[in-house]
């Protein structure tokens, strides 16, 4: 009876082995795919029937999400992807993130040792819900063309979002996304073009059925972490809540330029945190927005 236990013993013991060589093999499969074809370039059907094979029951959703980060005009506005996943799925999505970095950076290092070295790592949940929505909302920019949310109504309450952290890191990834060509009309362009940078902001979504610049919930602990590779950790309230109040201030000088009431004016100025000087801390336009409102007193 002894030798029947031992051996039954050494049968899991293996058994757990190819389990966790196959969800390895699998992890470094979608992170590989996903560097190929994270930008505009779409795989090829063959290619997304491979992903899709042979997918251990553990990394089945993790998989199915970077499935559809991969494919041109994909579902993952839908809110079966808005939702925030169980924790074990935000790890995997973590891992196979890891492992597109890895292989995209100048000296790469061994796949097998970094996802050996991250898995047994407690990595920071508010790090986890980062990666997730950077890895959605950048897919919807990259394959979801052209860029529309006018009709989206983003309802952070039906998202499992476990607390305002996570409902901050929900909007501020979001408005990141959205902000980004924005950015781009006002500060790339020469002289900025605020007419096309004005009618994108007309197809910006509504958070919690209200206006974009109405969300104000910031009132979340700040964190540090890695957000720019290579640079080290940096508070997460300076970083995106600067790039947010950059977004708001265009979207002010885009109204003073195409001539927009002086009630929308007004809403946008006393409606968003462009007023809240509690928050001026975490952004390097302080003196911008407080001559700002001298001069509207």
């Amino acid at each position: 009876m002894k030798k029947i236990s031992l051996l039954l013993t050494g049968l899991f013991a293996l058994g757990t082995c190819f389990a966790q060589v196959n969800e390895r093999e699998k992890i470094t499969e979608l992170g590989k795919a996903y560097k190929s074809f994270c930008f505009r370039n779409a795989p090829p059907k063959n290619t997304v029937k491979d992903l899709e094979l042979n997918t251990p029951p553990n990394l089945k959703q993790a998989s199915s999400f970077v499935v559809q980060s991969l494919l041109v005009d994909n579902d993952l506005l839908k809110t079966v992807y808005l939702d925030l996943p169980e924790q074990p799925t935000l790890k995997y999505i973590y891992l196979i993130r890891a492992v597109f970095l890895n292989l995209a950076s100048e000296n790469p290092a061994n796949t097998d040792k970094l996802l050996d070295s991250l898995s047994a790592a407690n990595i920071p949940r508010n790090e986890l819900v980062d990666t997730y929505y950077s890895m959605l909302f950048t897919a919807v920019g990259n394959k979801n063309q052209p860029f529309n949310f006018s009709k989206c109504d983003f309802k952070l309450k039906e998202y499992h979002l476990s607390n305002d952290t996570e409902k901050g890191i929900f909007f501020l990834r979001c408005m990141d996304f959205c902000g980004s060509t924005i950015w781009g009309y006002m500060n790339i362009v020469k002289p900025p073009n605020t007419k096309e940078a004005g009618a994108y902001l007309k197809r910006f979504p509504k958070i919690n059925g209200l206006a974009y610049y109405q969300f104000d919930d910031f009132s979340f602990p700040d964190f540090d972490m890695t957000i720019i590779q290579n640079k080290g950790k940096q508070s997460y309230k300076e970083y995106y809540i600067n790039k947010y109040y950059e977004l708001l201030l265009s979207h002010l000088v885009c109204m003073n330029a195409n001539g927009a009431k002086e009630k929308e004016k007004t809403d946008l100025l006393l409606g968003s945190i462009l007023k809240d000087k509690n928050l001026y801390k975490y952004t390097k336009h302080k003196d911008t927005l407080e001559s700002l409102f001298q001069v509207q007193n």
